[in-house]
């Protein structure tokens, strides 16, 4: 046993290894191709550590980024070879590919960086932190109330960018000694303002549900992933009800810990596709692409797993419900939206169509809601989030402006070459997220 699986991984590293120098291939192929980035333009960089397994994290803010571009130039920080590579062929504002240090030093060296957002908590986070004159801002990948949210870390950063006045309270409860009314920065959810794209089917009288769980989690505590205990259940009465219109989102990493949740996974795309083989007309939907917008305004009824997704969705104010975690160690916020939710237990996941007409008929339901979408969101008028978020980003340049002239301009440090830094003929991910 212990032979086969080293026989594995060896044969896992030689693949990883092959894709790796292939990707560095094409990677420095997009490069050479590319015109220099113009010196002294870029006022915001957007910092991302991470490979393409977390490019979701980037994805979300790409139409916000680009329209705040209009009036700050933003740049991309890429540190991975994996992550610059998709980054370079897909984001709408220009990507730098960071790899070392001294690559980093030359960007910032060329460039006039003001702000510096981070969307994740990548280790390597603290190799741009050390670089001061400028505003490092955490923004985060989504709202929830994930255990995630309530993290100490959120004070190495100057300031953090958040949803509302949940989030605010969320945070108040962990942060010991921390200036709320200076450092936490609210400015709703400007993504909620480009939900569009193209629906992919017309309107024909079915019920659309978008179920879009989480995935597995790594510990038994963020264990929120609902695939293996209620999806195969639920997706399968629903295409079984010939009343219903499935468009199945799962998490990018569904699987990678669990063969039983990835086995599920599986079984559901599978199943999708021989009920679309079945009836062609029903356009069930296994949705693996990279933007999100359509799919929460298309769909009737959302069914999400404890991820930012609840708070995607919760900002269209249309119909929600969650999967309760049947892991009894999973942690979950009973303070905020969840304690007044729509929880889907798992004996009831195959009694999915009597639970969504039942919610469909619940106006109280619905008024609960609106109460949480205000709690979380703040106004969701359409545009309001993304002045909101200019205002906050105009007013960190305005104190840029104000303490870069108070402060005289210090000597530049010495740069000297971590040993985290990859082979320069490799991608290479150091850290794991």
């Amino acid at each position: 046993m212990g032979i086969q699986r080293d026989v594995r991984l060896g044969l896992k590293l030689v693949r990883d290894v092959t894709a790796s120098r292939k990707a560095q291939r094409l990677l420095n192929g997009r490069l050479s191709k590319r015109e220099p980035l113009p010196r002294n333009h870029f006022k915001i960089a957007v910092y991302f550590a991470d490979g393409d397994v977390n490019l979701y994290q980037m994805r979300q803010w790409y139409k916000p980024l680009a329209k705040l571009a209009e009036t700050w130039p933003v740049l991309v920080l890429s540190r991975s070879g994996a992550g610059a590579l998709p980054l370079i062929d897909e984001s709408p504002i220009p990507v730098a590919y960071v790899r070392r240090v001294v690559d980093l030093e030359r960007v910032l060296a060329e460039q006039d960086i003001r702000i510096v957002f981070y969307v994740n908590q990548n280790t390597r986070n603290f190799q741009m932190m050390r670089y001061g004159r400028r505003w490092h801002v955490f923004i985060n990948h989504g709202e929830s109330d994930k255990m995630y949210m309530v993290t100490n870390q959120i004070k190495a950063y100057d300031y953090a960018f958040v949803a509302g006045d949940a989030a605010i309270a969320r945070l108040d409860k962990v942060l010991w000694d921390y200036d709320f009314d200076k450092r936490a920065i609210a400015i709703g959810r400007p993504q909620a303002d480009y939900y569009s794209g193209a629906t992919p089917f017309a309107r024909d009288g079915r019920q659309v549900v978008l179920y879009a769980p989480t995935w597995e989690g790594d510990r038994p505590a963020a264990a929120y992933g609902s695939i293996a205990s209620h999806g195969v259940a639920l997706v399968t009465a629903l295409l079984a009800s010939g009343r219903h219109r499935v468009i199945y989102r799962p998490h990018p990493r569904s699987g990678v810990v669990s063969s039983e949740y990835g086995a599920a996974n599986k079984a559901i795309i599978a199943a999708i596709a021989t009920a679309n083989a079945r009836d062609a007309s029903a356009r069930h939907i296994y949705d693996a692409s990279p933007g999100l917008g359509w799919q929460l305004s298309a769909a009737d009824v959302a069914i999400v797993d404890i991820s930012a997704m609840v708070y995607d969705r919760l900002a269209s104010g249309k119909a929600l419900m969650v999967t309760r975690p049947v892991d009894p160690e999973s942690q979950i916020d009973s303070s905020g939206y969840l304690s007044d939710c729509e929880w889907l237990h798992v004996e009831r996941a195959g009694s999915i169509l009597t639970v969504l007409d039942d919610l469909s008929h619940d106006s109280e339901a619905q008024d609960r809601l609106n109460v949480w979408v205000e709690r979380y969101f703040g106004d969701t008028g359409p545009g309001v989030a993304t002045n909101r978020f200019h205002a906050a980003v105009a007013h960190l340049m305005h104190e840029w402006e104000r303490f870069d002239a108070s402060h005289p301009q210090a000597v530049s440090l010495e740069v000297v070459e971590p040993a985290i830094d990859a082979p320069a003929d490799e991608i290479t991910d150091v850290e794991k997220p």
